[in-house]
């Protein structure tokens, strides 16, 4: 399910990940297909996550959100900084707590 955000939803989606730590971190070692997967999996029990940049990354902030949002559903929801905000929903029902709220608005 790939659903063009509309403001409302992403101030909501922004408001929510407020109080997250950044869980993923892009480094020396940069984007791969490896990484992609993990941010997935993530995804599909949280639907919202934060990740940074490291300073050691070889990529700027665009990049990976141009590398994840042509690669992935995962929509970038937010960027501040070196941290990105990330929001897929869930494909199982018992983790789609985020998306229903999402649903709503």
């Amino acid at each position: 399910m790939n659903l063009d955000l509309k403001g409302k939803q992403k101030r909501y989606l922004r408001a929510q990940a407020h109080h997250l730590h950044p869980i993923f971190s892009v480094g020396k070692n940069g984007l791969n297909q490896a990484w992609l997967e993990q941010l997935d999996g993530a995804l599909q029990k949280r639907e919202l996550i934060k990740i940074n940049l490291q300073q050691a990354a070889e990529v700027t902030v665009p990049e990976v959100q141009a590398y994840i949002e042509d690669n992935t559903h995962i929509q970038v929801v937010q960027t501040i900084g070196r941290v990105l905000v990330l929001f897929q929903p869930a494909s199982e029902e018992k983790y789609q707590d985020v998306s229903l709220n999402v649903m709503k608005l």
